[in-house]
C-alpha cells in the first residue's frame, strides 16, 4: 500500500529551511498589497504541483504577501489555464503552465477555451524534469529497458501502460516508446500520478514514462523501478538510471518544463516584479539544491525566453501528437 505522502512527500521540503526575507525593493510600488493566487492546472501532489509550491513558498516571502496555491484540474491543464487567461489582469491571479498546456494541447484539442500566445502572459521559465520509464518492482522482473520490452514482445494482448492524460507528456512518450520498438500497447490514461501510481502498484497496468519527481520517493524506496530517463543526461541524485539512449532508444529526449503566466494584459511593472522575485528564488543554492532532489532542476529566464521557448517546441509536440494518434474533446 503506497501511503499519500510518499506522492507528495515532496512538498514538505518548502518549509524544510528560513524563508528570505521580503525585498525592500519589491515591498514598494503599491502592488501586492493582499494576498495572490497561484492557479496550478493539475491534482496535487503531482511534478508540477510539487515544484510549484516550493516556488510559492519563498515568492511570498520575498514579495510581501501570500502567495495561495489553487489546484484546477481537467482537459489536460486548459481548466487552470483557462482560469488564469480570464482572470483580471491585476496581478493577483497568476498560475503554471507546462509544455503540455502550451505546446501541445493547440494540437490535441479541436478547440481551446483560450489562445496561448494571445490570452496569456510569459512570466518565466521554473523547472525543468525529464520523464522516466518505470515498472512495479514487486510485479515485473525487468531490470532494464531491454528486459521489458522483450517481455512486452511476448505478453498475450501486449502490455499496458498509464499515463497522466490522453495527449500529455507521458502518454506520447510511451506512445513513442512503443511505437519505435513495434509493440501493440494499451493506453490507459489517469488523472495525474497520484491516480497512476497506485494502478501500477495495484497490477492495473505494467509501465509508465511519467515525470520523474513523482517518482523519485517510489524508487528510492524500491517500489518503484527505474529503467531509463529521457533526459539527455543521467539524472544527478539517481546516477545509477541509464538514459533512453544508454537503455538502447536513441534519439529519444523529452523534458518536461514550466513557467509561470498571467493574464495577457498584466501591466509590464507586475510582470517584471513577479519575474524578478522568481529569479531571486531560483538564485538560491539551497532551493535549487531540493528542486534537485524532489526531481526537478531549476530554471530562469525571461519573459521573452519562456516564450520563445514554446514556440521552439510546438512543432517537435505537433509531429508527436500526429504520430500518435491522440485527440481530445
Amino acid at each position: 500500500m503506497i501511503r499519500r505522502r510518499s506522492l507528495i512527500g515532496s512538498a514538505a521540503l518548502a518549509t524544510a529551511w528560513p524563508l528570505a526575507r521580503p525585498s525592500v525593493a519589491l515591498a514598494q510600488g503599491g502592488w501586492p498589497e493582499r494576498t495572490i493566487r497561484l492557479v496550478v492546472p493539475y491534482p496535487p501532489g503531482g511534478s508540477t504541483d510539487v515544484v510549484t509550491r516550493l516556488y510559492a513558498e519563498r515568492m511570498g516571502a520575498l514579495l510581501g504577501q501570500p502567495v495561495v496555491i489553487e489546484n484546477k484540474p481537467g482537459a489536460s491543464g486548459n481548466i487552470g489555464a483557462d482560469a488564469v487567461a480570464k482572470a483580471a489582469p491585476d496581478g493577483y491571479t497568476i498560475g503554471v503552465a507546462n509544455v503540455s498546456g502550451l505546446a501541445i494541447n493547440p494540437f490535441l484539442f479541436e478547440s481551446m477555451p483560450f489562445d496561448p500566445v494571445r490570452d496569456l502572459a510569459m512570466l518565466g521559465m521554473t523547472y525543468e524534469m525529464p520523464n522516466v520509464a518505470v515498472v512495479p518492482a514487486a510485479r515485473s522482473k525487468a531490470t532494464t529497458l531491454q528486459d521489458f520490452i522483450a517481455w512486452a514482445r511476448t505478453k498475450p494482448g501486449g502490455p499496458t501502460y498509464g499515463s497522466t492524460g490522453i495527449g500529455q507528456t507521458t502518454h506520447l512518450s510511451g506512445a513513442l516508446l512503443f511505437g519505435r520498438t513495434g509493440i501493440e500497447a494499451t493506453h490507459v490514461p489517469y488523472r495525474g500520478a497520484a491516480q497512476t501510481i497506485p494502478a501500477l502498484l495495484a497490477g492495473d497496468v505494467d509501465f509508465t514514462i511519467d515525470n520523474l519527481a513523482s517518482y523519485v520517493p517510489l524508487i528510492r524506496d524500491g517500489q518503484m523501478r527505474a529503467l531509463a530517463v529521457t533526459s539527455a543526461q543521467r539524472w544527478p541524485t539517481l546516477p545509477e538510471v541509464p538514459t533512453m539512449a544508454e537503455a538502447g532508444l536513441p534519439d529519444f529526449v523529452v523534458t518536461v518544463w514550466g513557467t509561470f503566466i498571467a493574464p495577457a494584459a498584466t501591466p509590464r511593472p507586475v510582470v517584471e516584479r513577479l519575474n524578478t522575485a522568481m529569479r531571486q528564488v531560483a538564485a538560491d543554492p539551497a532551493f535549487a539544491r531540493r528542486v534537485l532532489e524532489s526531481g526537478a532542476t531549476v530554471l530562469s529566464s525571461s519573459p521573452e525566453e519562456a516564450a520563445a521557448r514554446a514556440e521552439r517546441e510546438r512543432p517537435m509536440w505537433r509531429d508527436l501528437v500526429q504520430s500518435s494518434g491522440a485527440r481530445a474533446g
